[in-house]
């Protein structure tokens, strides 16, 4: 890869990233990473995707009718705040979703970290942001300390 042209390599990106749309695993064009975990929690904790409009959660369990926001980051090199920093959470207020599944992804993809958290722990250990708009999500410390936070990275 180290001879191809930058040119070159962003059409390779969007080759990959055609292929894995035809094959459902990233249901959008932007960075894959939300989508593949978005797809791997799905798989792993039976739950259906919901489509990308769908405000405040991404996969729901039919068989409880709990819902699922999944919010991964891809972790290369030693963790920081910044490494570890995920999305932001909106509309915290309006409950609109039961558990946050956070990934921690290593260099390769490889589940690292997996944690299972209810929705009414996440504002006593996230930041609010105004100028977000929302709840800031730093994935290490008290959050993952809880005593209500699950670790289920066995689950992949």
């Amino acid at each position: 890869m180290r001879n191809k042209s930058s040119v070159e390599l962003m059409n390779m990106y969007a080759e990959i990233l055609g292929e894995l749309n035809r094959r459902n695993v990233v249901r959008t064009y932007n960075s894959p990473v939300g989508d593949y975990a978005e797809w791997l929690v799905a798989e792993k904790l039976s739950l259906r995707l919901e489509h990308n409009s769908k405000k405040g959660y991404d996969a729901i369990d039919l068989s409880t009718g709990y819902r699922y926001q999944i919010k991964s980051r891809w972790e290369r090199g030693i963790p920081t705040n910044q490494s570890r920093e995920l999305n932001v959470i909106r509309n915290y207020d309006e409950n609109q979703f039961d558990y946050l599944v956070i990934l921690i992804f290593d260099e390769h993809f490889d589940v690292k970290e997996a944690y299972l958290l209810p929705h009414h722990i996440i504002k006593k250990h996230a930041q609010y942001n105004k100028h977000q708009n929302g709840y800031i999500v730093i994935a290490k410390g008290s959050i993952l300390n809880d005593p209500e936070t699950k670790n289920i990275t066995s689950s992949f």
